[in-house]
């Protein structure tokens, strides 16, 4: 089946790859992170500022928005991109994670969940066709198919059995969409930690055919070694024309190990959240701004990094800001740690084009090395 928008590898080195994805609101150069816009917005984050730190797509959530304000009125107010003023991609999670973990009195049927919601109690179903269609009304440029979050941990039996079902929803979630020029769906892989199922389900959705395949269920408590060789199992077992998204995996190391074993995409939340509780990226590691050692310190947050936060003002502002609990702490080191994600990101781009990788994940693991020394 062919894909209804263009993905070429342009550069490799290795396992890992530099490529660029075209989807109808523009293009994606990969490997790429993607800041999570779960309700319409990156908190703490004008559009312009997302755009700033080298952000080329975001991801929205397909239960959030059902829930509130409605994917109809969305579509109503002219799509997603519209409504939130972000003209670029758009990725959108199909609701599955969060209906399992947010939702309440969930009853799961072959037919999809039904579930209350956590904001008001209300009696909701979601499945995998009307999570297309949200997904389609929101205009999201990539969809997910849906599926069930495995819980961890868990048996080889409901391993099993869960991704079985995930399989299944997602022959009707590529059935449901609606293919047009410059859209895509991506198909999860699931299967927890046992390599096996893993391959299993990526053949059966390279059997269906998807624009892309994403990694679903790690990063949920398996460790990095294991997801690691989950990684290795299931990337071998996926179509290498397709872009491969990991999905919910935000640690520096975790997206660098990644990236190594051909991953192309990622999000998570914890730059964002970080940023809203006084923990900022840096070159040389993680910092505490609450913490007292800053309260006098006229230095930068990070001497190489050109955000606002860092070109602007010093550490013992942004601890002073942080105590005081002002916005501003927020929205400044939420804007630092995208650009450090961002700045990450075109690091190893430049440095598959180049053919310095080694050299790059070298200096980058000697850097944590020298912060958890010093720490």
């Amino acid at each position: 089946m062919s894909a209804s928008f263009d993905f070429a590898v342009l550069e490799r080195a290795g396992a890992a790859r530099r490529g660029r994805l075209t989807t109808a609101h523009g293009a994606i150069d990969t490997p790429a992170f993607m800041p999570v816009g779960t309700a319409g917005t990156v908190k703490a984050m004008l559009p312009e500022s997302v755009a700033s730190t080298g952000a080329q797509i975001i991801l929205g959530n397909t239960y959030h928005l059902m829930l509130r304000p409605g994917a109809e009125r969305v579509a109503e107010l002219g799509g997603l991109h519209r409504f939130m003023n972000w003209p670029a991609p758009i990725l959108t999670d199909s609701g599955g994670y969060q209906v399992m973990s947010l939702a309440s009195l969930r009853e799961i049927d072959e037919t999809g969940v039904a579930f209350r919601s956590h904001l008001d109690g209300s009696r909701h179903v979601l499945t995998p066709e009307r999570s297309i269609e949200i997904q389609d009304l929101l205009d999201a440029d990539i969809a997910m198919a849906f599926d069930e979050c495995t819980q961890f941990p868990a048996t080889r039996e409901e391993t099993a059995a869960s991704m079985a079902l995930s399989m299944r929803w997602a022959a009707r979630s590529r059935l449901a969409f609606r293919a047009r020029p410059g859209y895509g769906v991506f198909g999860i892989v699931q299967g927890g930690v046992f390599a096996d199922l893993r391959q299993d389900s990526a053949r059966a959705l390279r059997d269906i055919g998807f624009d892309g395949y994403a990694v679903g269920g790690l990063a949920v408590g398996e460790g990095q070694e294991s997801m690691f060789r989950i990684l290795d199992e299931t990337v071998r077992a996926l179509p290498a024309e397709r872009p491969r998204y990991l999905m919910g995996v935000g640690k520096p190391a975790d997206i660098v190990g990644a990236v190594l074993r051909g991953i192309d995409m990622f999000d998570c939340v914890l730059p964002t959240r970080s940023g809203r509780t006084a923990q900022a990226f840096t070159r040389r590691g993680t910092i505490n701004l609450r913490n007292a050692r800053h309260a006098d310190d006229p230095a930068p947050l990070d001497a190489e990094c050109a955000c606002p936060a860092c070109a602007n003002y010093s550490r013992a502002y942004l601890h002073h800001l942080c105590r005081c609990g002002e916005i501003l702490a927020s929205m400044l080191l939420t804007w630092h740690n995208l650009r450090y994600y961002g700045d990450l990101m075109q690091g190893l781009r430049a440095a598959i084009a180049s053919g310095t990788l080694a050299d790059f994940v070298a200096g980058f693991h000697d850097a944590q090395a020298r912060s958890r020394a010093a720490a």
